[in-house]
């Protein structure tokens, strides 16, 4: 049995006794691609930096390929990439210089692609990485970690600085990566309309847990809007069992929900005089209505 390339089983983490991490679980599964998403100091960074062994964490099992992610030994980080927020490279050094540079510290290093994926991302290879935009380190960023073809590549926010095209280009290298050598790939992001373009699988990270860890299409067929309309006004505090959010104006209602049947339909329909409309919704929508708007 293939064993999972991360495991994280309750891991904790606190600053200045302000807990961060309260107890994540999450096991991810060989060739996955997981977009993980979460509001702004949700934890994604500290819980990525504990899962790489970049910051120790208060307590819980961190393991990347079987290994404790604390005490990674070299092979386990040669098959590791791994792209930060914030890009740091040697000014002086130019593209071409660093793509050798970091290169030379790998065994598997494939030259080829990473010249000519920079090329593909319009970085001259000749340019002093000191007058790179923020946009071109990231990429560059980028291209370093995919240039040993690793087989795990965590990402940290790694489209924040690319624009719309760049990030198209971002993300259909990185999937034809995973098609091509079976990567799994983790990559934190706010854009949600990335996850649903690359990803297989979504967790979202709410009040230091994994809250929702579920394949893309599942979730997507599972996570739907009601609108309700009666030929009366209904109850401003309309309670609907299992629903995420209830928004009642007038005699109509809007209910989202993660499970809904037709016997929660028809009663709806008969207990209030009324018609019951499913909507679909999108993955932002879902992210906002798991967090309540």
């Amino acid at each position: 049995m293939t064993e999972n390339p991360i495991v994280l089983r309750d891991v904790r983490k606190s600053y200045d006794r302000k807990p961060v991490l309260t107890g994540v679980d999450l096991e991810i599964p060989p060739g996955s691609v997981v977009g993980l998403l979460g509001r702004n100091g949700a934890g994604k960074s500290t819980m990525i930096k504990c899962l790489l062994g970049m910051i120790r964490a208060d307590r819980g099992e961190l393991r990347v390929f079987g290994q404790d992610s604390w005490h990674l030994d070299g092979d386990a980080k040669a098959r590791l990439g791994f792209v930060a927020q914030d890009v740091e490279l040697y000014p002086w050094f130019t593209v071409r210089e660093t793509l050798d540079y970091v290169g030379s510290f790998y065994r598997m290093w494939n030259a080829t692609f990473a010249v000519d994926t920079a090329r593909a991302w319009d970085l001259d290879l000749d340019q002093k990485c000191g007058t790179l935009s923020r946009g071109q380190v990231q990429r560059l960023g980028i291209v370093l970690a995919l240039g040993h073809e690793p087989e795990l590549l965590v990402l940290d926010e790694p489209a924040a600085s690319l624009d719309p095209s760049a990030r198209r280009h971002f993300l259909s290298t990185v999937l034809d990566r995973v098609v091509e050598i079976g990567q799994t790939v983790l990559f934190s992001t706010h854009i949600t309309s990335d996850v649903e373009r690359s990803a297989d699988r979504v967790a979202v990270l709410r009040d230091g847990r994994i809250e929702v860890f579920e394949e893309l299409d599942t979730l997507k067929e599972s996570t739907k809007r009601i609108r309700l309309v009666s030929k009366h006004d209904l109850p401003r505090d309309l309670e609907v069992a299992g629903a995420l959010t209830v928004r009642v104006k007038g005699n109509e209602a809007m209910i989202s929900m993660t499970k809904q049947d037709d016997d929660l339909i028809a009663r709806l329909e008969s207990d209030w005089h009324a018609r019951a409309e499913i909507q679909d919704l999108n993955l932002e929508e879902i992210f906002l209505e798991l967090h309540h708007g």
